[in-house]
């Protein structure tokens, strides 16, 4: 009896046991879950504005995203250096007062190219300089043309333009020689037969060239001449222009290397039926003598001075499809008349050089330009007493 009820007693405790283990894990869970909702809706509180900050019946509006920054724009100048991607190139920049040309973009190692002539009312340009005070004095040595090679810092540089009053511009009276040289010789005593006085002496050209390169010469581009003819430009009275007629053998053989080593930039007028060369040397400008009317017509005078104006439009189209440049020309033997002039005028050139002595001034006609002829026999005194 005592043993049974001693059994009992021990599963109740038993049963008790187990209860309370069953329990604990209830509330353990219990316990658990209450937590984690408690931490979610904790979380989800953070998350949306509340209503201390939203008014009834608003939305709630996300916070703004941080702006990216806005690109700073390129400059006129890294603009024209992103549009190529030659390692040569080089940005122009003008400044000075009353200039408002945009920059340019040129190459580095070749002569500059189109630079601009800029205008204004009441005023001559008086040129492009490598510096400020340069600009301010107008000094020669510094101005820069077409006759200059670019030579750029990082890729720029920038020139400063110069003015001069219309009473200094005529005060200055500059008489524009442009020299005119045909064949060359390497013989001191010249050539023979009836083109003898055609040859120059090639030892008297080399004097010619250093004299114009080390005695402060300005060298003038056709586009200038002509702003200069204009009354738009200021030219020194140092001035000097150098020309070849015919682009004959000799000119390559012997003259263009005297030319490459003083770096003075001078003009072939080539017969373009006959040649069409490349030029020789960056310091070369390819010019028009006519494409083919060197030659003699009916009268014995050039065929430019005997053929209609639709003849010489279209024989002077030619000579540019060829050289890709119209500018200048040069009259074949200096023939020309109005029938001439015409021809040219439609074709689209602008000047047009003879064999009239003389020197270009402000008013010269254009399409009848003056020039100085070099003859065998003349060194350099006789240069001097030309062109100072």
């Amino acid at each position: 009896m005592s043993t049974s009820r001693s059994g009992r007693r021990a599963a109740r405790a038993t049963s008790r046991r187990r209860r309370r283990s069953a329990v604990i894990a209830i509330i353990v869970s219990a316990t658990v879950l209450v937590g984690g909702a408690a931490a979610a809706f904790a979380m989800s509180r953070a998350s949306v504005p509340t209503t201390a900050s939203v008014a009834v019946g608003e939305t709630a509006t996300p916070a703004p995203a941080t702006p990216s920054p806005t690109p700073t724009p390129l400059t006129p100048q890294e603009q024209l250096l992103a549009s190529t991607d030659d390692p040569a190139a080089c940005v122009v920049t003008f400044a000075g007062e009353g200039v408002t040309d945009a920059p340019q973009l040129q190459t580095q190692g070749t002569l500059y190219a189109g630079l601009p002539i800029p205008a204004s009312d009441g005023r001559v340009f008086a040129g492009w300089y490598t510096t400020p005070e340069d600009a301010a004095g107008s000094a020669i040595a510094g101005r820069v043309n077409g006759a200059d090679m670019v030579a750029c810092t990082d890729q720029q540089i920038t020139l400063h333009g110069a003015w001069k009053t219309p009473e200094e511009n005529a005060a200055e009276n500059a008489r524009i020689p442009i020299l005119m040289y045909h064949q060359f010789t390497a013989k001191p005593e010249g050539e023979a037969g009836w083109l003898r006085g055609n040859y120059a002496y090639i030892g008297d050209f080399d004097a010619h060239m250093n004299h114009i390169a080390t005695t402060g010469f300005y060298l003038p581009t056709w586009d200038e001449l002509s702003a200069f003819i204009d009354g738009r430009l200021f030219l020194p009275t140092h001035s000097v222009i150098v020309t070849d007629d015919d682009a004959d053998q000799t000119w390559f053989d012997l003259a263009v290397p005297v030319v490459d080593k003083y770096k003075v930039l001078s003009t072939s007028f080539m017969i373009t039926a006959y040649r069409q060369d490349p030029a020789p040397s960056p310091y070369v400008l390819r010019r028009s003598h006519t494409h083919d009317m060197h030659q003699a017509g009916a009268n014995g005078d050039g065929r430019i001075v005997n053929w209609s104006v639709p003849e010489i439009v279209a024989d002077m189209e030619t000579s540019a499809g060829v050289l890709g440049v119209k500018e200048v020309m040069a009259y074949p033997y200096g023939h020309y008349n109005d029938t001439a002039k015409e021809g040219l005028r439609q074709a689209g050139w602008e000047m047009a050089r003879t064999i009239e002595p003389g020197y270009v001034t402000i008013g010269t006609d254009k399409l009848a330009l003056p020039t100085v002829r070099i003859n065998y026999g003349m060194g350099l005194p006789a240069l001097i007493n030309l062109i100072g």
